[in-house]
């Protein structure tokens, strides 16, 4: 029997960064509410799976028009959810365009039966099957990139899909659902739950989901890798990241200052795949710092819905703090820092509202430079060779992406091939090309998304081996 505890409504808050004021709020799902998704989710998901690929195409391209056509909405609605810049908001909505479309149009290639050579009297194939229920468990960093990169393959491999969004954007759920609705997609194969962390895993362990497409902090990945256990279905788990890059001397410095301070500061540092450590050689070290200072002096802390604001809050004081020890932690080892935060006036303690900071004479004894910061720091340190930088980049608990400047590409990618990472860029950075498989290493999880091998863990192998 369900309990009046489990039946009775919890009311979740969101706050917004900008002020502080209660943006959002929601009812959470309860036991009953969750109930009634998952069956329904079963039940369309028998039908969806025979719908020919090229509906299924249709209906998801119509969905992107309607997301997009619904820009203005929700981008001002990113800014007071998780505070990033006006300016920038809009860009989320062109980047979920671009790689719902791309995941779109390869599907046919992705989930083309594999014929297999002749062999007399023999048919044999292999097709691609749908699983059946997807649960996605998204971040509010990146709301709608990181979410559609399992929403868009798995339904258009013909599973259903059930979304779990996070406290901070719920928001970002209702406006894919809408977008849905809006392009027909037959009810119950897209619907989303505002949930607790009980009740998230609750789902999870579920009998009627057949996979879980989280993205998040570590200690959240261990927490599904604990539910599964036993279950026997798949997960794939985007986790941390302290993404370093490598600055050569023979490298544009101009270009790979714009862009490291822009991998290491875009969103406020808030990204799984910004640069947080920066491995410049000796020779141009000086000129890296200076130009990297005065790119970093020219941003705007501010208001997020300020159309002239370049750096937003953080998404939580706490979030913030949380920066600021390690900044005064590396501070107290002797690492100097080259921005005053006196310069950025809403720059105050116990606020979302954070300084940009640049460090210098660091090491790998300080937290700023192992530990996941997610804010708006970087450490910059000099190294001597190629082989230095490639030691350092690998001491990491983490392995996302990589990035190295340079004009020499062939020696790029010699130093690509030896470091431990998902992906490896050469003269840019902190950028997701659907046509590559997105994937990490060590602490930065598991499993793939995006390109052709995006659809694998949404679908099952299933051969025919037919006698004639």
């Amino acid at each position: 029997m369900t309990s009046n505890r489990e039946k009775q409504r919890i009311i979740q808050e969101t706050y917004s960064p900008i002020d502080n004021s209660i943006y959002v709020k929601r009812e959470q799902a309860n036991s009953d509410d969750i109930n009634q998704v998952l069956q329904k989710a079963v039940t369309a998901q028998a039908d969806w799976r025979h719908i020919l690929l090229q509906e299924r195409a249709e209906i998801c391209h119509k969905m992107v028009d309607a997301f997009v056509a619904n820009e203005n909405e929700i981008a001002n609605e990113l800014c007071w959810m998780m505070g990033r810049p006006i300016q920038y908001a809009r860009g989320e909505v062109a980047g979920l365009a671009e790689r719902a479309r791309y995941m779109i149009d390869v599907a046919e290639t992705a989930l083309a039966p594999i014929q297999l050579p002749e062999k007399t009297g023999f048919q044999r194939y292999i097709k691609r099957e749908a699983l059946g229920t997807t649960f996605v468990i998204a971040p509010w960093n990146y709301p709608y990139l990181t979410s559609i990169n399992a929403i868009m393959p798995a339904i258009m491999a013909g599973n259903s899909l059930i979304l779990k969004h996070s406290t901070q954007t719920p928001l970002c759920a209702e406006q894919l659902y809408k977008a849905f609705q809006q392009a027909g997609l037959p009810d119950g194969v897209f619907q989303y739950l505002h949930l607790s962390h009980e009740n998230t895993e609750t789902v999870i362990k579920n009998s009627r989901v057949d996979y879980v497409a989280f993205t998040g902090s570590v200690a959240g990945g261990a927490m599904v890798e604990k539910a599964v256990n036993g279950r026997f279905i798949g997960v794939g788990l985007e986790l941390g990241g302290k993404d370093p890059a490598y600055v050569r001397a023979d490298a544009d410095i101009d270009d790979a200052v714009a862009t490291c301070i822009d991998g290491a500061f875009f969103n406020s540092g808030q990204s799984c795949c910004g640069i947080e450590r920066i491995y410049v050689d000796s020779r141009v070290f000086d000129e890296f710092v200076r130009k990297s200072v005065d790119l970093v002096n020219g941003y705007q802390l501010g208001l997020p819905d300020d159309p002239n604001t370049t750096l937003g809050p953080m998404v939580k004081a706490s979030a913030a703090d949380f920066v600021r020890l390690q900044v005064q932690d590396a501070i107290s080892q002797g690492a100097i820092t080259h921005i005053n935060a006196d310069d950025f006036p809403m720059n105050e303690v116990g606020t979302p509202y954070l300084a940009p900071q640049l460090l210098t004479n660091v090491n790998h004894q300080m937290r700023v430079m192992t530990e996941e910061s997610f804010g708006p720091v970087v450490g910059i340190m000099k190294v001597e060779s190629d082989e230095e930088a490639i030691t350092l980049m690998n001491d990491s608990e983490f392995g996302l992406t990589a990035a190295v400047f340079t004009k020499d590409v062939d020696a790029a990618v010699a130093i690509g091939e030896q470091l431990e990472t998902g992906t490896f860029f050469v003269n840019r950075c902190d950028y997701l090309d659907p046509a590559l498989a997105w994937t990490g290493v060590k602490h930065s999880g598991r499993g793939c998304t995006l390109s052709v091998l995006g659809y694998e863990s949404l679908t099952r192998p299933k051969s025919f081996h037919i006698k004639l």
